[in-house]
């Protein structure tokens, strides 16, 4: 009995790993590329709008530089180059866009 539920609780804890959580932030949308880079910010703006359009996953990039994979990308790609505030759920650190809305 003891051992089913140590199984029970490791079970738990294994299903509640990578569960998406509720997400909110303000960064700049850029291309995976360039923000590995370390590139990102007004100044690289027209080139994010190149590099998306030319096939490069768009990523959020926050003023921390903690950089998060859009999952769909269509939500965020016509806002490439721009500041942004998303919201949506986030897991093991790709976000699911819900709302994005131009910051200041």
């Amino acid at each position: 009995m003891k051992r089913a539920f140590v199984l029970l609780g490791i079970l738990v804890m294994a299903c509640s790993v990578g569960m998406a959580a509720d997400f909110s932030a303000t960064g700049d949308i850029v291309d995976a590329k360039c923000a590995n880079g370390g590139k990102s910010g007004a100044g690289h703006s027209s080139c994010a709008q190149n590099c998306i359009k030319g096939g490069q996953p768009a990523v959020l990039v926050t003023a921390d530089g903690k950089i998060y994979e859009i999952t769909n990308q269509d939500e965020v790609t016509p806002h490439a180059g721009h500041k942004v505030m998303i919201e949506g759920t986030e897991a093991d650190g790709k976000v699911t866009v819900k709302s994005v809305k131009m910051a200041s």
